[in-house]
């Protein structure tokens, strides 16, 4: 696990040198699980220092060139701030630090239903970027996705029953993906609201690109889903909506996308079912998350059941049954 940074261990005066800043301040800042991040204040500007406890160097430039890169690329992010020799990460102690703007905002959860399909058409504006722009030709493939090594861990897990679930859930939308001939564009992977700031004047910023990948472009939005269309631990129909309203403005989906979106939504909720369950119960077990995992199944029931009434209702008549967005785009 990440040996995390305390504020008494930084060394500011080495800070204030790398980057050129005059009388800096520090103060923590909350959430994070996997690296340590500070508000730095100077007399004329505010930034965000963060110890990357848990990335190589090599981990943290492509980090921090991915994350400039988008920035520069005009979506709403945070921009790195450079070194005074160029650099976009620093050391620490022996570990990678990256410098970015402060973003002026909050963390809303739930992010409101008036600012999803704000959340949408950024995601629609992320898939739509060049794998070939400016910092992006080398975004690793598939990272968010189970690996073939997770998979092979599933039938051991301690919890059969939940292995179980987990096997015949996955091996149904492998079946469903197989056909799958949608091009990988650029995903964020994790646009869950801890990531998203709602700027002063309501727009959005959205933060953390550690799960950049190329991927389906239909299960970075099933993953957004997961993370933003959320409530009471279910889908919430009229939420998954407003998302879907947002990105269809800039990237319409397909009839058959619609038909497998239902699906994608369900993938990205096992890989977190999953990676909960491996995280709070092999790799570092915690009795106050031991349950954690299990609301994953919750949430993949009611997107059955939501669509399930969906499809039900569309397909009076003629006796269609299969899961379908087309009742929300109405």
């Amino acid at each position: 696990m990440a040996k995390y940074t305390t504020l008494e261990q930084i060394d500011l005066p080495a800070v204030a040198d790398s980057y050129g800043l005059d009388d800096p301040r520090l103060a923590p800042l909350a959430g994070g699980a996997a690296n340590s991040s500070f508000r730095l204040s100077t007399a004329s500007a505010e930034f965000v220092l963060t110890i990357l406890d848990n990335h190589d160097t090599a981990s943290a430039e492509s980090l921090a060139a991915h994350t400039q890169a988008l920035f520069l690329l005009g979506v709403p992010t945070s921009a790195v701030v450079p070194a005074t020799d160029g650099s976009l990460i620093t050391h620490f102690d022996g570990r990678p630090v990256i410098l970015k703007v402060w973003t002026e905002g909050r963390v809303e959860q739930p992010l409101p239903v008036k600012l999803l399909p704000e959340a949408g058409r950024i995601l629609a504006q992320l898939h739509a970027l060049s794998t070939q722009s400016p910092g992006l030709t080398d975004i690793p493939v598939g990272t968010r996705r189970l690996s073939a090594d997770h998979e092979a861990l599933i039938p051991e897990l301690p919890d059969r029953e939940f292995a179980a679930w987990l096997t015949d859930r996955l091996n149904r939308i492998h079946r469903a993906e197989a056909t799958n001939h949608r091009p990988r564009t650029v995903t964020h992977g994790d646009l869950f609201d801890d990531n998203v700031i709602v700027r002063t004047d309501g727009s959005l910023t959205v933060l953390d690109w550690e799960t950049i990948s190329l991927d389906d472009p239909l299960l970075d939005l099933g993953m957004a889903a997961v993370g933003l269309a959320q409530e009471n631990g279910e889908l919430a129909p009229e939420r998954v909506k407003a998302l879907v309203a947002g990105y269809e403005q800039i990237a319409p989906l397909s009839e058959e996308d619609v038909a497998a979106l239902p699906g994608e939504i369900i993938h990205a909720a096992l890989i977190i079912a999953f990676h909960r369950y491996y995280r709070h119960h092999v790799r570092f077990p915690d009795p106050s998350k031991a349950t954690y995992h299990l609301e994953m199944i919750r949430f993949v029931e009611s997107v059955e059941g939501a669509f399930r009434c969906l499809a039900d209702g569309a397909g009076q008549g003629r006796g269609d049954s299969q899961p379908s967005l087309g009742g929300m785009r109405g």
